[in-house]
């Protein structure tokens, strides 16, 4: 009985993982010399939002805003 409670809770965890997505990245922009850098979160009070959500690292794909 064990083992089965082992397999389904094994199983959910694998179907709820299936559905996790990578976060959005955003270009940020620096306010002291107006330099644009692309990261998932923001680089400190400096830097403020340029652009975004993208899907890649590049800040080249926007993503689909649900």
């Amino acid at each position: 009985m064990k083992i089965q409670h082992l397999v389904a809770a094994t199983l959910l965890a694998a179907c709820t993982a299936a559905f996790g997505a990578p976060a959005p990245w955003y270009k940020w922009r620096s306010k002291v010399d107006g330099t644009l850098s692309c990261a998932q979160a923001t680089l400190g009070f400096g830097w403020e939002l340029a652009s975004g959500p993208y899907k890649d690292s590049r800040c080249e794909k926007p993503a689909l805003v649900k």
